[in-house]
């Protein structure tokens, strides 16, 4: 990321997964039908608040709900800030 974003207080950056393309049997998916994806890497974390410290860190995996977070595109790529209580748990 060329440009610097640093979330504040408990806010977590994350791009998310990309939509799953094709189906376990082979049904090719239409852009139309994807469905949003729930997992994503977090890449720039806020320095938390002082009664509730950061958990997640850069570069973990992790899942959060179908309609958590906000979408900003920075640089021309797309990614999720949202607070760390969004977020359900890290994969891994």
């Amino acid at each position: 990321m060329s440009t610097t974003f640093k979330p504040l207080a408990d806010r977590v950056l994350i791009e998310p997964a990309a939509a799953e393309q094709v189906t376990a049997s082979g049904i090719i998916i239409p852009d139309t039908a994807k469905e949003k994806p729930l997992k994503g890497t977090v890449i720039a974390v806020g320095p938390g608040k002082k009664d509730e410290p950061m958990e997640v860190k850069v570069n973990n995996i992790v899942i959060y709900g179908q309609y958590s977070g906000t979408e900003i595109k920075i640089d021309g790529k797309d990614y999720l800030i949202m607070k760390q209580g969004d977020i359900y748990g890290i994969v891994g």
